[in-house]
């Protein structure tokens, strides 16, 4: 059995059986982005996530060797031990996370500045320390501790 077509009539088009047509007005589909533009992006969100973590390590690291030190040991001692501190804050005194200052120690010499804040059951203080050493002993120039809303108690003197 043979089959034959027969042409459409000059002029008018009918599409082959079996094709789609998409319907009128319908949206273009998307064009896929370039993958140059994907991998800035995410390059450049590795190289932040990156340095912040570098950031907080820093951080973490010098608030650890300060916290470590016998400058910031003994001042907070001497604060948890003064009765005029335990009084203001209440027992057990625990110390903070931050601190803010600085610490230079070179050949058995040096000096230390810092503040850090302290809590207790009753409220929470600042404690200033200004220390030096010659040796393995600091001594404290100033050692206040300073309650919210309150006057600073000089722990050096009683």
């Amino acid at each position: 059995m043979t089959v034959t077509q027969t042409p459409p009539p000059s002029g008018t088009f009918t599409p082959p059986q079996g094709s789609y047509t998409p319907p009128a007005g319908a949206p273009a589909p998307p064009q896929k982005s370039g993958g140059c533009l994907k991998a800035l992006a995410i390059g450049c969100g590795v190289i932040v996530v990156l340095g912040a973590a570098a950031a907080l390590a820093l951080v973490i690291f010098v608030f650890g060797a300060i916290k470590r030190s016998d400058a910031y040991t003994g001042a907070l001692s001497r604060a948890r031990a003064d009765q005029r501190v335990v009084a203001a804050l209440g027992e057990p005194i625990g110390a903070g996370f931050w601190v803010i200052g600085s610490m230079n120690l070179n050949n058995g010499k040096g000096n230390a500045e810092f503040t850090f804040p302290v809590s207790g059951p009753k409220g929470k203080a600042k404690v200033h320390a200004v220390a030096t050493t010659e040796g393995e002993k600091w001594e404290y120039s100033t050692l206040d501790v300073t309650p919210d809303g309150g006057a600073p108690i000089n722990v050096l003197s009683p």
